[in-house]
């Protein structure tokens, strides 16, 4: 018999923490996060962490245990996204997953494997060095000549997973793309529940946009500037985050606070696109009004665990 699990999706700002935290309170459920910024400790408002009540509620998971300067895969999650899932369900709790991480989300739901392969460091160096005279887009171009699925799917800011799949193929032969639908043709140990909350574009922009200037308000620069007190940079993953990379920039004079505060919104919008992008091909997933989430959400949760 299948492990039922739960999963919240959705853009930034959608509302998903809220609803997943009532839903898990609903059918005595414990959250697993999602979300690839909100792994890592000390970035608290920047990347919208549950706050302190909140994880007082419901015991939450993969949240708030990472330094910012350990790197943290894909595969590194998903390994212990289902030792965390299977453990909440030998408590009799059901799991709940909650995030805007659409790659975390599905490796764990399609139970997808990854492969081990051996690190070329010299092909590796190599590729740092293309990124870094001819740009990143070279590198997509590269991937692209036999990879397109791949290289369509990827933005050139996604440099660590445009290198690790030119790797994969250059060590093993085969495209990560391929290998990708070859395991997602394995059976799932999982019986997938998943919604997301259904806003009007303009909205959810707006709430974005609200969402921002309150960050500003409870202390990002302050957040930002104590992560930069620790000794981390930007070139660092996490601290490549949206939000945190502009701050930095701001404080130190390449930009203005108001270019800062625009761009902090624009780039959250963008994200916030590329998200429902994601989510919206995956025909699994059950939306929700808006205005009406949690009495839909639950009903329909409902419905799937009878």
């Amino acid at each position: 018999m299948k492990q039922k699990l739960v999963a919240v999706a959705g853009p930034t700002a959608s509302g998903k923490t809220r609803l997943a935290i009532e839903i898990a309170k609903r059918f005595d459920g414990e959250i697993v996060g999602a979300d690839s910024m909100q792994i890592y400790k000390y970035m608290d408002i920047g990347t919208a962490k549950p706050t302190v009540e909140e994880r007082a509620e419901v015991p939450h998971h993969m949240i708030d245990f990472l330094e910012p300067d350990v790197q943290y895969s894909v595969a590194d999650y998903t390994e212990r996204a289902h030792e965390v899932i299977a453990e909440i369900a030998s408590r009799g709790k059901l799991p709940v997953m909650c995030g805007g991480t659409g790659l975390y989300i599905n490796s764990v739901v399609d139970d997808v494997t990854f492969g081990e392969f051996e690190t070329d460091y010299g092909l590796r160096a190599e590729l740092q060095r293309i990124a870094e005279t001819e740009g990143a887009q070279r590198l997509l171009d590269i991937l692209g000549e036999f990879d397109a699925e791949s290289a369509e799917k990827l933005h050139p800011n996604n440099l660590r997973r445009i290198i690790r799949a030119i790797e994969f193929y250059r060590t093993t032969g085969v495209t990560i793309s391929k290998h990708q639908k070859m395991t997602k043709e394995r059976e799932s140990r999982y019986e997938p529940v998943m919604l997301s909350i259904a806003w009007d574009r303009q909205e959810l922009y707006d709430r974005i946009n609200r969402r921002v200037d309150i960050m500003l308000d409870e202390g990002l620069f302050n957040e930002v500037r104590g992560l930069m007190e620790r000794g981390y940079t930007q070139r660092l993953n996490s601290m490549k985050g949206i939000g945190y990379k502009e701050v930095v920039d701001c404080i130190e004079g390449r930009m203005n606070y108001e270019e800062t505060v625009e761009l902090i919104k624009q780039s959250s919008r963008r994200y916030a696109k590329r998200q429902l992008t994601w989510f919206r091909k995956d025909t699994r997933i059950h939306w929700v009004s808006a205005e009406n989430a949690v009495n839909e959400a639950v009903e329909f949760v409902k419905s799937k665990l009878d």
